[in-house]
């Protein structure tokens, strides 16, 4: 079995995607990529995500070919080889449909910096222009609207949150969807106090040294 490590990791991150509500029912996705071997283990399309075992993961190559599984990849396939194929430090993403990322996704706003953990994907989260869900055009519109950034808001759709592990991403996207919220909490009453680059670039620097478990 290829990639076993990777699958039963997809498996285990694809319940907690549901247990840290960051999803609804099948929604979202979840994958890892083996850099050396050129391959993706990534959860299946339109299943429960608790009934998938390490079977039902589908394992792909960088040129979009199955090479192991029964089952369809998620339907977002292309959007998570667009990062691996252009994105030498992304070995992991984590796709949610988290409530208050997706309302700011659904406004075609970028996440500002109003709390110090949004310097875990950069300096802010800009949105993706909308496109129809598992397209071409939007894996190559989220490519380039998240940049060098670890994150990106997909419009009327959800957050992509990238990482060099997926532990790493996961964290990434709960902790987005906290500053999501915050954000939709300082809208509500007024706006909200901003982030420098200066203040988050030194942020960025003590996050250099966290450890991802």
């Amino acid at each position: 079995m290829l990639m076993e490590k990777e699958r039963e990791l997809v498996v285990e991150y694809g319940k907690k995607l549901i247990t840290h509500g960051l999803t609804k029912g099948s929604g979202g996705n979840i994958s890892i990529f083996d850099r050396e071997n050129k391959v993706m283990a990534i959860s299946p399309s339109g299943m429960d995500y608790f009934e998938i075992k390490i079977n039902d993961i589908v394992i792909m190559n960088s040129d979009g070919n199955v090479i192991e599984g029964n089952l369809k990849p998620s339907s977002e396939w292309q959007m998570h080889l667009i990062y691996y194929n252009n994105r030498e430090d992304v070995d992991a993403i984590v796709h949610t449909h988290s409530k208050y990322a997706t309302a700011i996704s659904c406004m075609g706003e970028t996440l500002q910096p109003v709390h110090y953990l949004i310097a875990l994907a950069g300096f802010d989260v800009k949105c993706a222009k909308y496109a129809t869900y598992g397209s071409v055009e939007l894996a190559k519109n989220a490519l380039e609207a998240t940049e060098d950034r670890n994150a990106v808001l997909l419009a009327n759709h959800g957050l992509i949150a990238l990482g060099s592990s997926i532990e790493e991403a996961f964290s990434t996207a709960e902790h987005l969807e906290y500053v999501s919220e915050l954000y939709y909490l300082t809208k509500l009453i007024g706006g909200g106090n901003l982030l420098t680059k200066e203040q988050l670039e030194e942020v960025m620097k003590k996050f250099k040294s966290y450890k991802y478990k």
